[in-house]
């Protein structure tokens, strides 16, 4: 019989996700994805303080300041570009968190932090999705940032991390919390700014680290799904970029099948459908 595609099937993990672990995701719009789904189907997520994370640099970061007691200060605030200058975020910051004035963004940064700090100290598992190894660095300062906030690209360098900075970052973040079981993964997302090249530079940069990493960890192949099993545009959405929802279902499903055992499926069942009752109730306050 013919073969007409690739397909990828994961082993069975060493570990497992039940309703009674606790879970963190950080890193690319990817690890929303699954965060989103882990919650839907009831399980105990940590609420993401910073929002999507690309670099290894900026995970790093936000790791820095779940295990520290740093609230963010008025220092952090910075107005955003483009026509959104009445707009304030933080460079630490995906640009949903971005609030009209100092005070808003400051009160909700810091009540979403002490919220995932909460939850971080008690977390099991770590979901950590890498999507590129591009950095953006604010001048003078040469901070990286996690997002330019559409401000003037004059204000940034760019540079691509070596392999032994991402993996030594990796290494570092897993080596320091023994207690915690970590998923790394690659993102099947393509970022092509600055070009095609740099993107397939990018990707092969964060294999070579994960593959060189003396940390023990699960490896879980997103990358390798999207790229050669769903490698058809129609599991593109309209950008041609990111994965479409169907694709976005199939890579769940592997996901699912590597790290969840069956006999949670019956009560994840349940609490998707109550999840998608939910969508439906209407607002009696009205």
């Amino acid at each position: 019989m013919t073969k007409l595609f690739t397909p990828i099937r994961p082993e069975k993990a060493p570990f497992s996700i039940c309703h009674d672990s606790r879970t963190a995701c950080l890193g690319s719009c990817f690890a929303d994805n699954i965060r989103s789904r882990l919650e839907q189907n009831g399980f105990d997520v940590m609420p993401n303080p910073f929002g999507t994370l690309y670099n290894p640099e900026s995970i790093l970061d936000a790791v820095e300041m779940l295990d520290s007691e740093i609230l963010f200060r008025p220092s952090d605030c910075v107005r955003m570009g483009a026509g959104l200058e009445n707009m304030v975020c933080s460079f630490r910051h995906h640009t949903s968190f971005a609030r009209s004035s100092e005070k808003e963004f400051l009160d909700n940064a810091n009540e979403s932090l002490n919220r995932a700090r909460a939850k971080w100290r008690d977390t099991d598992t770590v979901i950590i999705t890498l999507g590129t190894a591009t950095v953006w660095k604010h001048l003078p300062d040469g901070m990286t940032v996690a997002n330019c906030l559409k401000r003037p690209a004059a204000e940034f360098t760019r540079e691509l991390l070596g392999v032994d900075r991402c993996r030594d970052i990796l290494d570092g973040i897993a080596g320091s919390h023994p207690e915690k079981r970590f998923i790394l993964t690659v993102s099947p997302v393509r970022h092509l700014n600055p070009s095609w090249r740099e993107n397939t530079l990018s990707k092969a940069t964060l294999h070579l680290a994960l593959e060189g990493m003396r940390t023990e960890y699960c490896y879980f192949p997103a990358w390798e799904i999207m790229q050669d099993e769903l490698r058809d545009y129609r599991f593109c959405s309209d950008d041609l970029v990111h994965p479409s929802a169907s694709a976005v279902d199939i890579i769940w499903e592997r996901f699912r099948d590597t790290f969840i055992p069956s006999s949670e499926y019956g009560r994840m069942e349940r609490n998707a459908r109550e999840y998608r009752a939910s969508l439906h109730r209407p607002n009696l306050s009205e």
